[in-house]
């Protein structure tokens, strides 16, 4: 594999309550895809904590990833098109659909995304990758 581009994206997590505040809740609607919504209402109604924690980390990874694939916020990335969902074992993963998903299969595309917070900050790390992955080395017999 070799890499297409990187981005990283920090947060401030009180913007983006200022944002939920201003907007009535809206912004959530706005940035999150379909499985996200899900999540972060579930996490919401436990604790608004949380919830605003899960909404920044979502926001900070689909910034990273637009800067990865050097679109920035433009077609064919769109807010929903791009979801950070989460393997059985935790670990965060890159899910793209509809014409974002064609635009990187076409591509080649595939990316990897680490996020982390705290209490005041959300931060993304993606790398996008395309083409297949080198050969292992060839094993030689020493005699």
């Amino acid at each position: 594999m070799a890499i297409y581009g990187i981005g990283t994206d920090l947060v401030q997590v009180s913007r983006v309550a200022g944002v939920m505040e201003r907007t009535k809740g809206r912004f959530a609607e706005k940035v999150l895809g379909a499985d996200e919504l899900r999540i972060y209402h579930a996490r919401n109604a436990r604790s608004e904590v949380r919830g605003l924690a899960f909404l920044a980390t979502r926001f900070s990874a689909k910034e990273a990833f637009s800067k990865a694939i050097g679109l920035g916020m433009h077609w064919p990335m769109t807010w929903r098109a791009l979801q950070t969902l989460n393997e059985p074992s935790g670990k965060p993963k890159i899910v793209a659909s509809g014409e974002l998903a064609d635009w990187m299969a076409v591509r080649g595309i595939t990316a990897q995304v680490t996020i982390t917070d705290e209490r005041d900050y959300a931060v993304s790390f993606v790398i996008a990758e395309t083409g297949a992955s080198p050969a292992p080395p060839t094993a030689t017999k020493t005699p």
